[in-house]
């Protein structure tokens, strides 16, 4: 797929089939979310990788956040729900630093979202599907902690990723949008 066409077409997708990428591709995966823009150079994100094998211990932590902010009990059956929904979740933290003035807070944040939309769309340049969510399950104090947050941090993403549940191919817009009413000039 030329790069262009992804860019314009991609859409998130949370069907998946079972197939999570292989290390090697993981690898990959990962690497594009280093290659960001990040005035200073600063690296303010953090990657979390939770495979299969620890998608108990992730419902366990959605749990916990379902009770810690009294989400009610239909988030429960949720929580079971997306704990299992992908072969493999990264989680995305902003590592962010207050005190540095040339580089202030938002726009650390703002690399740190990059580096999960990058992350996103090598995982859709590999042929995986993928879908970013958040909602009070990435506040929850038991999840920050078993994602070794410090206070400043903040969990901006765990993007789901795994292979097309139909015919192979990601889930792609039908058309790229339309630029009207979003775009002006300076001339």
């Amino acid at each position: 797929m030329q790069i262009l066409d992804l860019l314009h077409r991609r859409r998130s997708s949370k069907k998946f089939g079972n197939k999570a990428p292989t290390p090697e591709q993981l690898k990959q995966i990962l690497k594009a979310g280093l290659r960001v823009p990040d005035h200073g150079h600063l690296k303010p994100y953090h990657f979390v990788v939770i495979e299969k094998s620890g998608m108990p211990q992730l419902c366990e932590l959605f749990k916990n956040a379902v009770a810690e902010f009294e989400m009610g009990e239909d988030r429960l059956k949720k929580a079971e729900k997306l704990s299992n929904q992908a072969p493999v979740i990264i989680g995305v933290i902003a590592k962010l630093d207050h005190n540095i003035a040339k580089v202030p807070a938002w726009e650390q944040m703002i690399t740190a979202g990059c580096s999960g939309y990058a992350i996103q769309l090598a995982a859709n340049s590999l042929g995986f599907d993928t879908v970013w969510i958040t909602n009070k399950w990435v506040n929850g104090s038991a999840l920050r902690s078993a994602f070794g947050c410090q206070e400043q941090d903040k969990v901006i993403a765990l993007i789901m990723i795994g292979s097309p549940e139909e015919d192979g191919q990601i889930s792609l817009a039908p058309e790229s949008d339309n630029l009207d009413g979003f775009v002006s000039y300076i001339k």
